[in-house]
């Protein structure tokens, strides 16, 4: 443990963990919209069960380092592009991460009228679970290579993604009760997620799109829309008061 006596060691440690909670908000927002499929009561236990296997799962991945960076190595060309076991990952991920979000949002604006069950009456506990197991391995391909190559400590690794993951047990129920209260919001995390699902797709392809252009449209997107809530919340107080 004498590595943490190090200067250098807090330094990455700190850039590790702030990236892997940055780079975790996805993950948060899809988990968040995943288990509100569900009935009340299961809720809070997918998201706690769901993020604490996502951290054995990354921890099991962080210890197969060069396992992991075979991934990045070409496995077959393809009409002049080369595509590797990271890339297909991507592309299958962004894929059906894409499908998904247009599905829930197809869903809540065109059969709102329909009968249909309320949020929370469908979907199984089991097969929620899978979904974000397998979303948080495609969300987190990434940030495993980065981490590697920011940290070649195994301890420092693990350390940073412990206490991403454990900020992110922290707000999980906070960011869903507030997705949740406003259905706006849900359909605007729906578009973030699809956003992603293209920039999944389009890295898969060899197209890098900066994090950062998607996390500062969708941080513009939600401070309108919070502008927007506020104003139909004061007005609704001011036709009660009347």
């Amino acid at each position: 443990m004498d590595i943490f006596f190090q200067s250098q060691t807090w330094v990455s440690l700190v850039m590790l963990t702030a990236m892997e909670i940055v780079l975790g908000i996805d993950n948060l927002v899809f988990l968040s919209i995943l288990a509100g499929r569900l009935p009340p009561a299961q809720q809070k236990p997918v998201r706690l069960i769901g993020l604490s296997l996502a951290l054995i799962g990354r921890l099991l991945l962080l210890y197969c380092v060069s396992w992991l960076m075979h991934l990045t190595r070409p496995l077959f060309t393809l009409l002049g592009q080369e595509f590797s076991g990271r890339d297909l990952i991507l592309l299958g991920g962004g894929l059906f991460l894409l499908g998904k979000s247009t599905h829930e949002i197809v869903r809540r604006t065109e059969h709102a009228a329909a009968a249909q069950p309320p949020s929370g009456e469908s979907g199984t506990f089991a097969w929620v679970l899978m979904q974000i197991l397998a979303l948080d391995l495609v969300f987190s391909i990434d940030s495993f290579i980065t981490a590697v190559g920011m940290a070649r400590d195994f301890v420092i690794m693990a350390t940073a993604m412990i206490i991403a993951v454990g900020v992110m047990l922290i707000s999980v129920n906070k960011v869903a009760e507030f997705i949740d209260r406003y259905p706006s919001l849900r359909v605007l995390a729906l578009a973030f997620l699809m956003l992603i699902g293209v920039m999944l797709i389009a890295d898969g392809v060899g197209r890098d799109i900066p994090k950062g252009y998607i996390y500062f449209a969708m941080a513009f997107s939600l401070m309108v829309e919070i502008v927007n809530l506020r104003k139909r919340s004061r007005v609704s107080h001011q036709r009660q008061a009347t």
